[in-house]
């Protein structure tokens, strides 16, 4: 198996639960929530020394598919 080039960190099993949950009552996929999340937060963090500009770049929205 080929190994990944990124960092993926290992989150916490109450935290995947809560955020499968999360992810399927607003019918969006858990990766699109849990990136949306962490661009919230670190934005959030970034607010006091924040000269205008994003910490992270917003990804475009992909078309939602419906449900199979």
């Amino acid at each position: 198996m080929a190994r990944s080039r990124h960092y993926s960190p290992q989150l916490d099993r109450p935290l995947i639960t809560a955020l499968f949950h999360a992810a399927k009552a607003r019918c969006i996929p858990m990766t699109r929530l849990a990136s949306s999340l962490v661009r919230e937060g670190l934005e959030r963090m970034a607010e006091p020394a924040e000269t205008g500009s994003p910490v992270v770049r917003e990804e475009p929205q992909r078309a939602q598919q419906p449900a199979a």
